[in-house]
């Protein structure tokens, strides 16, 4: 009994440190061929350059050299039409077919041209950007996920599951049950595949951000765009399938009649309320994951900021950075799959006070 227990305390001890140093892998990803080598740091730069979309996935960088996919970008001139090639005709400032990435003003970032009259456009853009990129990727594992789990249930139908297949049963079974049931109520079914499939997409994505690592890093939930139309998703659910009741608490509340007439107060109060709602889902799940990510892209930045500062500090600040960036880390694992959560409890009761009745 002794020799078990001596044996099990020694693999938890390697649990635990594999997974120690696991973190502190994923706790660079700010690469340190930074601006570092001019003695000066731009953190700003550094953090939004790796939250915000690019025209390139980077993966590395090889003895001062980026390693990185071009994707295709594929543009609309409103003077020369189509256009289609890809983002490495457009690194370092380059110019093709008229078109460059600009730098400032409202367009940073994006490719942009110069029309006939010089005056700097964007194009229609549908390009093929590493955000996209990263989307793809995720619905596709979310699929492979879903299609694998279903399987061995066909192939099963009267066994119990184990390993990753009773890992899914257990996060289904506590979605479908204890968030969407319950928030909803007994007209639950023809939403249920809709939460169960905003949490997956939602957590999947969440934890594919947090690592730093080709083919990771895709800050998916972070770009507002994304966060928008799910929460449109749930704005279309809960309102164009809600009852009469519904409509009628909206239009004429049940309050005192000097809140109704002459000033519609509570039916203006109660009308802004169904434009908050998926408001708040948007920039909830938005500002969370994108904050994470610059916390701990801020943190990584400090062992490159204090490098100039002497060994003393510099070693210090390193410690302190590893250590703060690891629990961040620790951390955002958390937030990712109580970000998940919450969209999708919150999403199962706006639907299903919509669809209470009298």
């Amino acid at each position: 009994m002794r020799k078990k227990k001596k044996m099990n305390r020694i693999k938890n001890n390697g649990l635990f440190w594999f997974t120690f140093l696991l973190l502190v892998c994923i706790s660079f990803p700010v690469s340190a061929s930074t601006d570092a080598k001019q003695g000066e740091v731009d953190v700003q730069d550094i953090v939004f350059s790796h939250i915000k979309d690019a025209y390139t996935w980077h993966i590395t960088e090889w003895n001062g050299k980026e390693i990185s996919i071009p994707l295709p970008v594929l543009l609309k001139s409103e003077e020369r039409g189509w256009d289609l090639f890809l983002s490495s005709h457009l690194h370092h400032g380059n110019v093709h077919h008229n078109y460059y990435i600009s730098k400032e003003g409202k367009h940073a970032g994006k490719v942009v041209e110069k029309n006939s009259r010089g005056e700097e456009v964007k194009p229609w853009d549908l390009s093929l950007t590493k955000n996209v990129c990263g989307l793809l990727l995720s619905c596709g594992l979310l699929l492979f996920i879903v299609l694998r789990t279903a399987r061995w249930y066909k192939k099963h139908p009267y066994e119990a599951p184990g390993g990753f297949t009773g890992l899914m049963e257990m996060a289904v079974m506590f979605i479908h049950d204890g968030v969407v049931k319950e928030g909803i109520g007994k007209e639950y079914k023809p939403f249920s595949s809709y939460l169960l499939t905003v949490f997956f997409f939602i957590l999947i994505n969440n934890l594919i951000g947090i690592i730093p690592i080709f083919p990771g890093g895709a800050n998916i939930t972070g770009n507002i765009t994304i966060t928008a139309v799910l929460a449109l998703c749930t704005f279309l659910a809960v309102n164009l399938f809600a009852t009469k009741e519904y409509w009628k608490e909206i239009f004429w509340p049940n309050a005192p009649i000097f809140l109704k007439l002459p000033l519609p107060i509570m039916p203006f109060v109660e009308f802004f309320g169904i434009l908050t709602k998926p408001f708040a889902l948007m920039i909830r799940l938005f500002a969370n994951i994108m904050a994470g990510h610059t916390i701990i892209l801020a943190l990584t930045c400090l062992i490159f900021i204090t490098a100039s500062m002497g060994t003393a500090i510099n070693g210090t600040m390193t410690i302190v950075s590893v250590l703060f960036t690891v629990f961040m880390n620790c951390l955002e694992l958390l937030v990712a799959c109580l970000q998940a959560y919450i969209f999708t409890l919150l999403s199962a009761n706006y639907i299903g006070l919509a669809k209470v009745r009298e």
